[in-house]
């Protein structure tokens, strides 16, 4: 069978370098795209330390340049891509998560706009320049990173464990992600390309903090496993080590 091949955004550091390793272990080869050059070298770095077959691709999520950039990537060097795991990310305002930076009253709409531009519309528009490559393989597999706090029937209940834990413009740009995951999964039912949500756990990385409960190594599973889904695997979910998480 042909190697498959591996987008990771965001795959210099924290959860995309841990589904990049992740993937990599099943004999996937990965490209991780990283803002910062030097970043990504030493991710690169990395992953070929721990045997990975893998390349880097400085990749700005936010910029249409660096999408038609990785198109021409991977068009030219492989002609397909597998997998896309739209990792790439951004939070909102401080934390402890309190105050006006978190709060639907009294969010800015200038701090709405930067979460949802990357955390929305970068994804929907990298992922539409890629699809033409998607379609091309014999399996295709979008993985959108969605959070636990994009859940609006866990919001709305007072006996939910994230009742209180509400970042509007963070929680929103993710319910939004959602949205496009149900709905790209209905535009693509009739092929063989599946997409779905994937909350990766409160993990130890630079925005989930040091008191989160889950390791790093953890943090991968859910996107490794939604990226690798066998042919009767699901579509248009939103999941989380295997159980479904609900909308």
């Amino acid at each position: 069978m042909p190697q498959k091949i591996a987008f990771i955004t965001g795959g210099n550091r924290g959860l995309g370098l841990q589904t990049a390793l992740d993937l990599a272990d099943v004999g996937v080869k990965v490209v991780i795209g990283s803002r910062d050059r030097a970043q990504g070298e030493q991710a690169l770095a990395k992953l070929r330390a721990a045997g990975a077959d893998a390349e880097m691709l400085q990749f700005d999520v936010t910029q249409p340049a660096s999408w038609q950039a990785a198109y021409d990537y991977f068009n030219s060097h492989y002609g397909k891509l597998d997998i896309l795991v739209n990792n790439a990310g951004i939070a909102a305002g401080a934390f402890p998560v309190s105050g006006p930076d978190h709060s639907a009253a009294e969010v800015s709409l200038d701090l709405l706009r930067k979460v949802f531009e990357t955390n929305f519309f970068a994804v929907i528009g990298l992922t539409q320049v890629l699809l033409p490559l998607i379609k091309k393989s014999p399996a295709g597999r979008i993985v959108n990173l969605s959070s636990i706090l994009a859940s609006l029937t866990m919001h709305a209940d007072p006996g939910s464990p994230i009742y209180d834990a509400k970042s509007f413009a963070y929680d929103a740009s993710k319910t939004a992600l959602n949205a496009f995951t149900i709905h790209l999964a209905h535009d693509l039912r009739n092929t063989n390309i599946k997409v779905n949500s994937a909350h990766p756990g409160w993990v130890k990385t630079d925005m989930g903090g040091k008191d989160a409960p889950m390791e790093l190594s953890e943090g991968g599973k859910t996107s490794a496993a939604l990226a690798t889904l066998p042919d009767d695997g699901p579509t248009g979910g939103f999941f989380h080590l295997g159980k479904p998480l609900p909308w």
